[in-house]
């Protein structure tokens, strides 16, 4: 497999996806629908599948072979929202299952996750061991953890009882919390770049692109995940991913997974291939995308394209 340097425009195919409880997720595609790989991308919470632009992009100008799948989970971005209940990892594990029969039902395919994608994804590895190594040929787990995200860094507000409140409030009157949120928002903007980014200098941009995400989220879906977020445990499903080539990425100036996440990750697995990026906060994929995308691209041309993922996903 090599790496191709042009700078194609890309074009974007658009479809939905019908989850198997009849939530329609948004689904984009860019490259060839017969690339050798397919990647697809997993956004975090409270972002969509925009998080992903500029990594995207920098990708199919590395890699003009590429196929790249993103979709917005449920309840984000252009997908439709769905109740409050199905607000699980396991959920979005079922849903991602549900996009590759869809979308791509045959071929390998690595699956790269940012936060809360890389949580779907390692939820994902626990339900179908078997296409580890099979149908999934690699992973990329950007800004994860996979367990303990209450334990360090801001990840300790989740047990703040501040947010039981809240949810509660949520779950009474979600039309008049979704009031007070859009108008918190517009509040607490500048709070997200502080939150989101690290020490360097992010264009006004891309901080407008992360807070645009954010106000679009409703508060139904920003506490809806929560719980399963707080409960989250995939610590014994790591060692799994020895089978694939593996990513794990973080960057240095991370509050909310901060780095000790990543190397915990990466100590347990085989053929990793971690990176730091110096400087770079939670959001990394939208404040420093090179890095990511290069580091992408490093994973997907180490990766067995042939003679691989034939079988139809199940």
């Amino acid at each position: 497999m090599s790496i191709s340097i042009t700078s194609p425009e890309p074009v974007e195919r658009r479809t939905a996806v019908w989850t198997d409880d009849g939530v329609s997720l948004a689904v984009r595609e860019y490259g060839p629908t017969d690339a050798p790989v397919t990647v697809v991308l997993l956004h975090g919470h409270c972002l969509g599948a925009e998080s992903w632009s500029l990594v995207r992009d920098d990708l199919m100008r590395r890699y003009a072979e590429a196929r790249i799948v993103c979709y917005d989970h449920r309840g984000h971005g252009e997908s439709a929202q769905a109740p409050a209940r199905t607000y699980t990892l396991e959920q979005l594990a079922r849903d991602l299952h549900g996009v590759l029969r869809a979308v791509v039902p045959t071929g390998p395919v690595v699956l790269i996750g940012h936060s809360m994608g890389g949580m779907t994804i390692l939820t994902y590895a626990r339900a179908h061991p078997d296409e580890i190594g099979t149908r999934i040929v690699g992973v990329g787990l950007i800004a994860t953890t996979a367990s303990g995200l209450a334990d360090a860094g801001l990840g300790r507000l989740l047990r703040n009882p501040v947010l039981s409140w809240l949810r509660a409030a949520v779950g009474s009157a979600p039309t008049s919390m979704e009031q007070v949120k859009r108008l918190g928002c517009r509040v607490f903007a500048p709070v997200i770049g502080g939150v989101e980014f690290g020490d360097r200098t992010v264009s006004h941009r891309v901080l407008a692109q992360a807070i645009a995400m954010h106000e679009r989220t409703p508060i139904v879906t920003m506490t809806g995940f929560l719980n399963s977020i707080l409960t989250y445990d995939e610590s014994r499903t790591v060692p799994a991913l020895s089978a694939v080539r593996t990513l794990v990425l973080c960057g240095s100036a991370d509050l909310v997974t901060p780095p000790t996440h990543a190397v915990v990750i990466a100590a347990q697995l085989k053929n990793c291939d971690f990176v730091c990026v110096d400087g770079a906060g939670h959001s990394v994929i939208l404040e420093q995308p090179a890095p990511v995308a290069d580091a992408i691209a490093r994973l997907v041309t180490r990766v067995p394209a042939s003679g691989i993922g034939a079988a139809q996903v199940a």
